[in-house]
């Protein structure tokens, strides 16, 4: 819950089982526009990797996304980049009917006006 408009730090953490986190971007629009995270130290190969981002919140609703790339080139896929990939997903599925064993798309967080925060599909 945010209490009023105001400065924010996003954070997260971001993991790759292919290698070190290369680099996070953060969304604060659902998407349209992205900003490069600071990544904490240390990063390691195959560990969770924290991400920071300072943020103004002007009181409006926003949609708030982070996507994450590995040394290998690897970036996370979005819902939709992962169901044309896999086969969309049915509802209440276990992530261990997907062929990989995991689902791991881009997590989106809704911001409304009162600041309550809340998982969406965007």
């Amino acid at each position: 819950m945010l209490k009023e408009p105001g400065y924010y730090e996003i954070s997260g953490l971001a993991y790759s089982g292919n290698g070190r986190i290369a680099k996070v971007m953060v969304s604060a629009d659902g998407g349209n526009s992205w900003g490069e995270a600071a990544l904490d130290a240390p990063v390691s190969s195959k560990a969770l990797t924290r991400f920071r981002m300072p943020w103004r919140w002007d009181g409006q609703p926003v949609i708030l996304q982070s996507r994450a790339w590995d040394e290998a080139g690897n970036m996370q896929p979005t819902r939709e980049e992962m169901s044309i990939e896999r086969g969309a997903p049915k509802v209440n599925v276990p992530v261990t009917a997907f062929p990989m064993g995991h689902m791991n798309v881009i997590t989106s967080w809704a911001i409304d006006p009162k600041g309550e925060v809340k998982h969406v599909y965007a």
